[in-house]
């Protein structure tokens, strides 16, 4: 498997693994348990900051601009990814205003923060899927071994200095301590 591949479905299972878990704490608020709000802040932080900033922008602008113009199959895919991209914004936007809602008391704010949470969530694992099944499959038969190359080089770890070592170790951090404070069945607390 190509070091990018690898990268990206890497950084899918822990976005994955953070969404399922405010998902299962915003659930958990709705049946009336009280919620750890700076953990799910911290929760919201990281499914907001690190696909905008890290994740998103590479896909983009070294895996999405190099298969773009290669096949027809991929334009209609990629066309899509870039507005799901777009339209975590305003997910996000929604996430955050139920989340402050909800920890100001307001009526129905549990409730009201699981439907955002559940449509970010279906948003996210659908994504996910097709850039997955349909996107990185296209880009492995259309992409040559010159275009990995670079590709591999910036997902990797110096590979672009916009997304150097030390977003990506606060970014590792953040996963970290989220998994340290959230109980099980997320965490390890």
């Amino acid at each position: 498997m190509r070091q990018a591949v690898r990268i990206i479905r890497d950084e899918h299972r822990a976005l994955a693994a953070v969404v399922h878990g405010l998902l299962y704490f915003a659930r958990r608020a709705k049946e009336g348990v009280e919620p750890n709000f700076r953990l799910m802040w911290t929760m919201v932080r990281y499914v907001a900051d690190f696909p905008q900033t890290f994740h998103h922008p590479k896909e983009e602008t070294c895996l999405f601009d190099r298969l773009a113009g290669r096949t027809p199959e991929a334009e209609t895919v990629l066309a899509e990814l870039r507005r799901q991209h777009l339209d975590d914004f305003r997910l996000l936007a929604d996430i955050k205003a139920a989340l402050g809602d909800y920890e100001g008391g307001a009526a129905n704010g549990a409730a009201k923060l699981v439907e955002t949470v559940e449509r970010f969530a279906d948003l996210t694992w659908a994504h996910m899927h097709v850039e997955e099944a349909v996107l990185l499959p296209l880009a492995e038969a259309h992409l040559g071994d010159a275009d990995w190359a670079e590709i591999d080089a910036a997902f990797g770890a110096n590979g672009d200095p916009r997304f150097g070592a030390d977003a990506a170790d606060g970014f590792h951090q953040m996963f970290r301590t989220i998994l340290e404070q959230a109980p099980a069945p997320i965490g390890l607390a």
